[in-house]
């Protein structure tokens, strides 16, 4: 059997790609008392620890959604 060689990947490219995932631009939501209360409940229920990741997985995915369903057309 042939022995593969491992796939080297630029360190500078690594470098990038990690500097383009972080997160610089903070926002803060305001919640009544009955939508905490959904939010709580929710996380609860199915173990989530980190709720700034629900919240923003749901908010990427209705935008990503939106953007999708409303693309400009030509005709």
């Amino acid at each position: 059997m042939k022995k593969r060689s491992a796939v080297h990947v630029d360190p500078e490219y690594l470098k990038k790609q990690k500097a383009s995932l972080i997160r610089r631009h903070r926002q803060v939501i305001y919640l009544n008392d009955s939508e905490m209360a959904a939010i709580s409940k929710y996380c609860d229920l199915f173990k989530v620890g980190t709720r700034a990741v629900l919240f923003r997985e749901a908010i990427m995915e209705k935008v990503l959604k939106e953007l999708e369903d409303n693309h400009p057309t030509l005709f």
